[in-house]
């Protein structure tokens, strides 16, 4: 049921960005006939006004200007200068910027604005009568058909954020998904766990009392112990444990008396460790499982065949770097982008999300980095993580 209801709430999601998809088209289209139209318009607003201009160059005493001035005196918003047959600028109207200029600093800017004008085709050219003379009438868009003209473009910017944070809140909302799944199964395993390491820990107090100097019950002990810690890293997954300050070098010995003590003798565990004791604030249980992690996945490399795995450490001014280095099969170049990928493996066994949970360990719970070094195929892969001091 939840499974249903989660894929109809993210069925809505998509519908909901299509929507504002086909309705930014729409609007997009309404926008640009608007547009056109409203240039159409101030075209022949302009052609009435050139005709009003002519009419007053030609009129005589017996011609009533009442009507022509009014035409002329009306436009208040779209860009005008008259120039003559000669391009010499004889007027001008809501041209911005020249207004506080002296009137022959004004006619002079106002002739090289015109002559622009007048190479774009804006002008509408006007005979003079009884004259080989004429006027050009050259005009541009007016203030709130440049914001309109512009309006579709910010809406299509607008839009495609729209859907860039739509696309990446539902990837993210997949992801959050994922990542539930995987914390409750964590934590069902850790509970799951949980009563037959009891049951475990009881048995060995029992062979104790009757094999008070059996050798193979500390041992067993200690595996039980490590059950522990298993169900415990289990069930950490998904918190955000509060890291402390723990000494780096004693982690490594315990990944490194672990490891040593079950892998085959062809494997040789080389430890590279500065002499001093390097103090990191972290979670002690998580980080040796992503070191454990790291050489388990060096062994497999090498495929039972003689190898070193080297752990080195070192410190700097404000950081310790880590770095697990095998002489195993490599990775392949292709490989190297997808090996934190969840579900990502080249093993025939196994489930491809033990770099990827390392990965979210030293990065989420930790802060730090990991990333492939190097790595060449037949030669080996060297790990390198960096974690913050202090």
């Amino acid at each position: 049921m939840d499974m249903k209801w989660t894929d109809r709430i993210r069925q809505v999601k998509i519908m909901l960005v299509i929507a504002a998809i086909v309705i930014a088209v729409a609007s997009l289209v309404v926008s640009h006939f608007l547009v056109r139209d409203l240039a159409s318009e101030e075209r022949n607003r302009m052609e009435v006004w050139a005709e009003a201009m002519h009419s007053l160059n030609t009129a005589d005493e017996n011609t009533d200007l009442n009507l022509v001035l009014k035409v002329i005196n009306e436009n208040n918003t779209i860009p005008v200068i008259v120039l003559d047959s000669k391009g010499n600028a004889q007027t001008f109207r809501n041209l911005s910027g020249i207004e506080g200029r002296n009137y022959k600093d004004s006619l002079a800017y106002a002739q090289k604005v015109g002559l622009e004008w007048l190479s774009k085709g804006q002008s509408i050219k006007i005979g003079l009568d009884n004259s080989i003379d004429f006027i050009q009438v050259c005009y541009d868009e007016s203030l709130m058909l440049k914001r309109l003209t512009a309006y579709p473009v910010v809406q299509l910017g607008v839009v495609l954020i729209f859907v860039v944070v739509a696309i990446f809140a539902l990837l993210t909302s997949k992801r959050a998904e994922q990542n539930k799944v995987w914390v409750g199964l964590s934590k069902e395993t850790a509970h799951q766990l949980g009563t037959p390491i009891s049951s475990l820990m009881a048995w060995i107090e029992i062979l104790k009392e009757t094999y008070p100097n059996d050798d193979l019950i500390p041992e067993m002990n200690k595996d039980v112990k490590r059950l522990q810690l298993i169900a415990d890293r289990f069930s950490k997954i998904g918190s955000l444990p509060e890291p402390v300050p723990a000494s780096l070098n004693e982690v490594m010995d315990h990944v490194i008396d672990y490891m040593d003590r079950r892998t085959s003798n062809k494997v040789k565990m080389i430890k590279d460790f500065q002499n001093r004791d390097i103090i990191v604030k972290m979670n002690a249980s998580l980080f040796e499982w992503v070191i454990e992690n790291l050489c388990k996945n060096a062994v497999d490399a090498m495929g039972g065949e003689a190898g070193t795995i080297t752990l080195h450490v070192e410190e700097t001014a404000n950081k310790a770097i880590i770095e697990v280095s095998d002489t195993g099969k490599g990775i392949k170049k292709k490989d190297i982008g997808n090996v934190f990928r969840p579900g990502f493996t080249t093993k025939k066994r196994g489930w491809g999300l033990g770099l990827s949970l390392a990965k979210r360990i030293i990065e989420e719970y930790h802060h730090g980095k990991i990333w492939v070094k190097n790595s060449e195929v037949g030669k080996g892969t060297t790990f390198r993580i960096e974690l913050k001091k202090g």
